[in-house]
């Protein structure tokens, strides 16, 4: 899964001890670079990871044109006592969607995908249903930006779980349904970029793996990117390890395009690199510059919390700056790159731990941009503002009554908005539960309460149902969504649709 936030912010040669004692010779050094300016965040990376004990991190920064520090710290794999570099491969997480999207915007570009046609045209049995709206309001470019209506999603499936992946005609005919209507609103969707990955292979007549590594990874110099752990790579490859610092089990996930690319932070920064335009002389351009402007265009509708264009989240301001890229989270997973293509600056910050130190990259800006510092000093002295307690209007108290539908039955569903605030929710023949967690915020009523989904995927592990429903037209509608817990182990996030009407 992925977490969409990119908010950030001796001349002799030195050995370094990191986490659990791990030697690492810093890349500057090797580099020919000075490296004094970074010292201050080498010793806030220590600090950090002799803290959380975190197994790994790899950093690397570029400015016009050119890689200014790459270095690795801690083990990439423990137990086999291989250290972290600039060239270990790590498990990306959302930032695999940027390089999704450099792909299909490859086809695009050589006439095979018009991204304005719905994505339907471009799938096989399994198709987009719309519920909230219609699924030929769901194009391809409307995927890209999570703008189609598409669900919150994210299923893991674990080497050790005893099942496996169903294929992507399944997935897509379960859980591609439209909860709100294409263009509404935005809603990140990592089945979103798991649709996309399956129009690559069908619309390229290749496998995607195949295609990303001959069309985008291996023109631009990607020695150490692949989808999934590439063969030959796999000494290359940062363990994940959970909370406890034990290796997590591999796992995949039924939106590859979204999840499963692996990178190195020296890779990376060339990735990023490519995106600011910078024409390396190794690298054969994959895409147009105009595609690559395109790319950077915000696509979501006014008032989104979130900017997001073409695979990339866009921060109009930034601490006085603009700026894009993307991050991610997951198991054994903490990544960020984040791009300002006004000064021509690139940084990534790799961990192959949840609680990696991401925050790095804003501290970075800071050391390159004085005016970004300054603003990130004010930003994090700011108190975060005190929740608002749910106050309902009048039109929303009441009780709602409907269905919830899930890709094997429909059940009965009732919501009932107490003046006071409590809200209360009636699932088939369940138990009433009180709806937690409640706001209500740009005509969406959000909360978690404890329940079951009765489908057979869901009813694997425990879970709760977070639903967020719009109010539009005298009607709640959007999902309800069964979500195992985030930590220490995530399996899902699965969606089902909800419509009420107040009795």
């Amino acid at each position: 899964m992925a977490g969409p936030t990119v908010r950030a912010g001796s001349s002799c040669a030195r050995w370094f001890l990191f986490g659990i004692a791990a030697l690492v010779l810093p890349a500057q050094f090797l580099l020919g670079q000075t490296p004094d300016r970074w010292d201050g965040i080498r010793a806030s990376l220590n600090r950090y990871m002799q803290e959380r004990n975190v197994a790994s991190v790899a950093v690397a920064v570029a400015q016009n044109g050119k890689i200014v520090w790459e270095e690795g710290f801690g083990w990439a794999d423990r137990e086999r006592r291989i250290p972290s570099s600039a060239n270990t491969m790590y498990s990306l997480a959302s930032i695999s969607m940027p390089f999704t999207a450099t792909g299909l915007l490859r086809l695009a570009e050589q006439g095979k995908i018009d991204l304005d046609r719905p994505a339907n045209e471009y799938l096989g049995v399994g198709k987009l249903t719309g519920l909230a709206g219609d699924a030929s309001g769901a194009t391809v470019r409307r995927v890209m930006s999570h703008t189609a209506g598409l669900p919150l999603h994210y299923q893991f499936f674990y080497s050790n779980d005893g099942y496996s992946a169903p294929t992507m005609d399944e997935t897509i005919a379960r859980y591609g349904i439209l909860v709100t209507p294409p263009g509404a609103v935005h809603e990140y969707s990592n089945l979103g970029y798991g649709i996309l990955d399956y129009i690559i292979t069908r619309g390229s007549g290749r496998d995607y793996n195949d295609f990303m590594r001959s069309e985008i990874f291996v023109p631009l110099g990607l020695t150490h990117t692949s989808v999934g752990i590439g063969p030959g790579l796999e000494d290359y490859v940062a363990v994940r390890y959970d909370s406890g610092g034990k290796p997590i089990p591999f796992y995949t996930f039924d939106h590859v395009g979204a999840s499963a690319v692996y990178s190195s932070a020296h890779d990376l920064i060339r990735f990023g690199m490519f995106h600011l335009k910078d024409h390396l002389a190794d690298q054969r351009p994959v895409l147009r510059d105009s595609t690559i402007a395109d790319m950077q265009t915000i696509r979501t509708p006014p008032g989104s919390e979130r900017e997001y264009a073409l695979g990339w989240i866009v921060f109009p301001n930034d601490n006085g700056y603009v700026s894009f890229g993307h991050s991610g989270g997951m198991p054994g997973v903490a990544t960020v790159l984040v791009l300002f293509p006004t000064e021509n600056i690139a940084i990534t910050v790799l961990s192959n731990d949840y609680r990696g130190p991401t925050f790095l990259a804003e501290d970075i800006a800071g050391v390159l941009l004085p005016k970004y510092a300054a603003g990130l000093k004010e930003r994090r002295a700011r108190r975060p503002p005190l929740p608002v307690p749910f106050s309902p209007s009048a039109e929303l108290v009441g009780e709602w009554s409907g269905t919830l539908r899930t890709w094997s039955g429909t059940l009965p569903l009732t919501l009932t908005i107490k003046s006071d605030g409590e809200v209360l929710v009636k699932l088939g023949d369940q138990l009433t539960a009180l709806l937690n967690e409640v706001r209500f915020k740009n005509g969406v009523l959000s909360g978690r309460f404890a329940g079951q989904i009765p489908t057979e995927d869901v009813l694997r592990h425990p879970h709760s149902i977070a639903v967020d429903l719009t109010l539009r037209n005298g009607k709640l509608a959007g999902q309800a969504s069964a979500q195992t817990p985030e930590v220490p182990i995530v399996w899902y996030s699965l969606a089902s649709y909800v419509e009420l009407a107040k009795k």
